[in-house]
């Protein structure tokens, strides 16, 4: 083998190591969006409905977390906006846009508890 191919080969290697650390990493922060954005959603929902979560994964836009969700019978989704990492800026729902206060509420007093992940719909 020629020096041009061996240094060929080690660059394949090196860039093709490096896409999948990348990727790992983005599919590390995607799991930690969805995981979040899931945990919000006992919050939102009023009473002690049944609630059932359908599907949690990446949203529509980047920087994004959508989670499908049924309570009763009755389908709905939350959509979360989070910054360049996994600080949640934005949440809407089918029904509702939390306004920056009760974004802030649910995050300082709800988000940021034990009581998320004891409620996290996930571990039902």
């Amino acid at each position: 083998m020629s020096r041009g191919t061996a240094r060929a080969f080690l660059l394949l290697g090196v860039l093709g190591g490096m896409a999948g650390g990348l990727f790992a990493c983005e599919n590390a922060l995607g799991r930690q969006r969805a995981t979040i954005c899931r945990r919000a959603v006992p919050a939102l929902v009023q009473g002690d409905s049944e609630l059932k979560v359908l599907r949690a994964g990446s949203g529509p836009a980047p920087d994004s977390a959508r989670v499908d969700y049924v309570v009763g019978t009755r389908p709905h989704f939350a959509l979360c906006r989070f910054n360049g990492g996994t600080d949640l800026v934005g949440l809407s729902t089918d029904r509702e846009t939390l306004n920056g206060a009760s974004l802030y509420f649910l995050k300082r007093y709800y988000l940021d508890t034990p009581d998320a992940e004891t409620s996290d719909p996930a571990a039902r």
